[in-house]
């Protein structure tokens, strides 16, 4: 890799981090469960299904510590970064796993993104609050990751398919 293309991939990535972090902004601006603690669009995830793709599972998580760094700094506190990462880390493994089988689409990488991470999430606040009752409110954020992973990998992979065509 020359040097010129070290610099365009750590811009790159310099921009994917910032568009994480106003997406994460954006998506706190919008309710889409009033009362329901936890459900979130996950519009940052299209982001690292773009960058495992195309940049690579390294990058990617990179990407994803720097995301959960910078954005707790930001706007949660050092609960909000444990949080986010557990569900980031949960998250990237099983992506990473599934973008390398062949055959499987973006869309079901991004969906099962989206369950691991609430899975990572809520096992760290049952580890946190010693109660297995939270169970029982996975099942319903399971289901809204599905939905939410579905509209996040669709809308990652037609990033893609363009992006790929610009550069033929």
């Amino acid at each position: 890799m020359t040097n010129r293309e070290k610099t365009q991939r750590i811009a790159l990535s310099g921009l994917l981090v910032a568009l994480m972090l106003v997406l994460g902004y954006v998506e706190s601006l919008i309710p889409v469960a009033a009362g329901i603690p936890g459900i979130k669009l996950g519009l940052s995830n299209g982001v690292l299904i773009f960058a495992i793709y195309m940049l690579g599972i390294p990058t990617a998580f990179v990407l994803m510590v720097l995301k959960v760094v910078l954005s707790g700094l930001m706007f949660g506190g050092v609960s909000a970064m444990m949080y986010a990462f557990a569900g980031g880390l949960l998250s990237m493994i099983f992506m990473s796993l599934l973008s390398r089988i062949k055959g499987v689409h973006v869309t079901v990488v991004s969906m099962i993104g989206g369950v691991m991470h609430n899975v990572g999430q809520v096992g760290l606040a049952m580890v946190m609050l010693s109660t297995p009752k939270l169970l029982y409110y996975m099942a319903i954020l399971m289901v809204v990751g599905l939905a939410c992973g579905a509209l996040t990998g669709v809308c990652a992979d037609s990033v893609m398919k363009h992006l790929k065509k610009l550069r033929k």
